[in-house]
């Protein structure tokens, strides 16, 4: 098949590219290249991959770029709380406007399969199903949830809410809470956390990757539908999460009794719809933290401002 991914330079697209194309599939990749090129130069050596240079708030080059395609996969966005936060225009126009477009350069004809996100339910006392009430907390979380109900109403769509992410991909982010907090346990030594009963629950890179081939693969059953995607086993509280780095690391943890996330995400989440069609996580929290060591033990930051 012919798959198109908006966004397709970016964390999860890195990951996500070898897999189609191992699979048999035709990638396309639609991005502006903000985070470089790099990660994605080994892929064009590969018949099956094109990428395209475009802008998702760029009407005509979505619908140029999905002419085509038998499948959009939708990742194109302004990820995670603080980016929002730092430009909320740029992300109401990336995450909501450039879903318009990818819903007027599409028909009814093409499947479209979107990354969205569990920031979608706030926080949550009771088990998250698809059913739980939506109660996005931050500007991040309400565009997702707009975007996600749009493609939904108006598109064949198959909306995955993932977990939040980490583990090590081709175009590395150290902004996720499992990589930041082994990033800096690696390379400061300490950690300080605020509210560590806050529960949360994960998912390796390579995992989400492993869903969207599920998703392509099994459509007939999930299309027009949301799925919670990651598994029972990897719901952690934020002190969980540092007992398992200081394992590796021997990281000082200091608990703040006083401040907080400005990220209020806390709830636990139900994963028994998407593990009954037959998909389940692969890579734990625990192994993702070890090859996070391996990596932060191995990248320089080049600081040129500063003497030391």
């Amino acid at each position: 098949m012919k798959v198109l991914i908006t966004g397709g330079a970016g964390y999860v697209g890195t990951g996500l590219i070898p897999v189609l194309l191992n699979a048999g599939h035709h990638v396309t990749v639609f991005d502006n290249l903000t985070f470089g090129i790099d990660p994605i130069l080994p892929f064009f050596r590969n018949p099956n991959f094109e990428f395209i240079r475009g802008d998702i708030r760029d009407r005509a080059a979505v619908q140029e770029a999905a002419r085509t395609a038998d499948i959009i996969i939708h990742l194109a966005a302004i990820v995670g709380y603080p980016a929002c936060r730092k430009d909320p225009e740029l992300a109401e126009a990336v995450n909501v406007a450039g879903t318009q477009n990818v819903i007027d350069a599409t028909s009814k004809n093409q499947l479209i399969i979107y990354g969205s996100t569990g920031s979608n339910y706030g926080a949550v006392e009771e088990l998250c199903t698809e059913e739980t009430p939506l109660n996005p907390l931050s500007l991040y979380g309400q565009t997702k949830t707009l975007a996600e109900r749009m493609l939904l109403e108006e598109r064949q769509t198959i909306a995955w809410r993932f977990a939040t992410a980490f583990g090590v991909a081709p175009r590395l982010r150290l902004d996720l809470l499992v990589n930041d907090f082994t990033h800096k346990a690696v390379t400061e030594g300490y950690l300080v956390i605020y509210e560590k009963h806050f529960m949360r629950t994960f998912i390796h890179v390579h995992d989400m990757a492993r869903v969207f081939l599920f998703g392509i693969e099994n459509q007939d059953k999930m299309v027009n539908n949301v799925f919670n995607v990651g598994s029972r086993k990897m719901n952690y509280s934020k002190e969980d999460i540092c007992n398992m780095i200081n394992k590796y690391t021997g990281v000082y943890v200091h608990y703040a009794d006083v401040g907080e996330d400005a990220d209020k995400r806390n709830y636990v989440v139900c994963y028994n719809k998407i593990n009954k069609l037959g998909f389940d996580t692969t890579i734990s929290v625990e192994d993702g933290i070890r090859e996070l060591v391996r990596v932060c033990k191995a990248i320089e930051f080049r600081r040129p401002y500063a003497n030391v």
